[in-house]
């Protein structure tokens, strides 16, 4: 038995040298986590522990607002022409025989035709279009009431008391660009009553995926917002106006978070809510396990915006480092005040949720790995025994 004793010794004396480090885990230790520097030497992270008093700086962030950024001016505005338009005129004259009307002829009852229509031209770029009689006549951003007097007092005094019509026959300009996720994209002409976005998305054969995983991206000019459409249909406020050149791209998008480590689900997880908070995505991830997990190791990766991580630590060494910052926010379930804090943390698209294992974890797995180790030399022992 005296070899058995040193072979027992010489394992202990190893997997004390190699420690728990070298024991399987599905993630650092929350003392590990908590001894990463934050010197921005490497990719270190800043470690925030929440509280009452960062919720308030975390969740004051500005949220993407197609109100807020864009406004909601009403559209309900009176048509204006815009270059790349098509246009129809119409002229009527008084009498026969003028510039646009036919001669009169032998039969009575037929006075000849006192109108004629000039086929649609597209509005050119110098906002132009042309009218016999009348030569080039500017219209980009008048009304058709406007142009119907300018061309009329052009004529004055060469045709027969002139009635003009201009019909917008395809209002180019005041159209919505409609593209991705939707049944039928294209261009989509305004009313003039004006449309807002739920509106013109339904014209265009409404949308191919699930309204939760659908995100909407408006571009207006130079500028570009997403917000996803979950938010647009619970908030009526969002559901703006649209203008002539705005483009909508509907982009399937799912909003998810990451569960990882002990907890009784680990995948990418959707959200399937117009939001949700920090309690909601550890039950959504099946809880913390009650044989692993270490309440007061609960930990939510995320990748903060320099000015946020200004308002929660302002003397971060990690600041000046790029626009956005590696944060891990912490906090303890064994606290009775735990649940609450994480109710006030709302999650965001892409955050990673990780729940370390307890300290005891690891000594099970070692006394786990020492019994397996060992357990085939004390069977040969105990056998050779019986031999003698």
């Amino acid at each position: 038995m005296g070899s058995v004793r040193v072979g027992l010794i010489a394992i202990l004396s190893v997997m004390a040298l190699t420690g728990c480090s070298n024991l399987p885990a599905s993630g650092p230790s929350a003392a590990d986590i908590i001894a990463q520097p934050a010197d921005g030497e490497r990719f270190g992270f800043e470690l925030v522990d929440l509280t009452p008093a960062s919720l308030v700086a975390i969740n004051g962030r500005a949220i993407d607002s197609f109100n807020g950024s864009f406004g909601d001016r009403s559209g309900a505005t009176e048509t204006r022409i815009g270059i790349g338009d098509f246009i129809a005129v119409t002229i009527w004259e008084a009498g026969a025989g003028g510039l646009f009307s036919a001669p009169l002829t032998t039969d009575r009852f037929t006075p000849g035709s006192r109108t004629a229509t000039i086929p649609e031209q597209a509005v050119a770029r110098d906002g132009t279009v042309s009218v016999p009689y009348a030569g080039r006549i500017s219209v980009a951003g008048k009304t058709t009431a406007q142009v119907e007097a300018a061309i009329q007092d052009r004529l004055a005094g060469k045709a027969i008391q002139p009635q003009i019509l201009v019909t917008l026959s395809r209002p180019i300009s005041s159209t919505v660009a409609v593209t991705g996720e939707v049944a039928a994209g294209g261009r989509i002409p305004l009313s003039n009553k004006g449309d807002r976005i739920l509106e013109v998305i339904a014209a265009a054969g409404g949308i191919r995926a699930p309204v939760n995983e659908t995100e909407i991206r408006l571009t207006r000019g130079s500028r570009t917002l997403a917000v996803p459409m979950i938010t647009i249909v619970n908030n009526p406020r969002e559901n703006i106006y649209l203008r002539g050149g705005d483009t909508l791209t509907l982009v399937r998008n799912p909003r998810t978070f990451i569960a990882a480590g002990a907890t009784g689900q680990n995948a990418e997880i959707p959200f399937n809510a117009d939001a949700m908070n920090l309690a909601q995505a550890i039950a959504k991830s099946g809880g913390l396990l009650d044989f692993r997990a270490n309440p007061e190791g609960v930990f939510l990766y995320r990748f903060e915006s320099a000015e946020m991580l200004r308002r929660i630590k302002p003397d971060s060494p990690l600041l000046g480092q790029g626009r956005l910052i590696p944060v891990v926010y912490r906090v303890n379930l064994r606290d009775p005040n735990g649940l609450f804090v994480a109710q006030g943390l709302r999650m965001q698209r892409g955050d990673i949720l990780y729940v370390s294992n307890a300290p005891l974890t690891d000594m099970q797995k070692a006394l786990s790995i020492f019994q397996s180790l060992t357990s085939p030399v004390v069977q040969g022992a105990s056998i050779a025994s019986g031999f003698k």
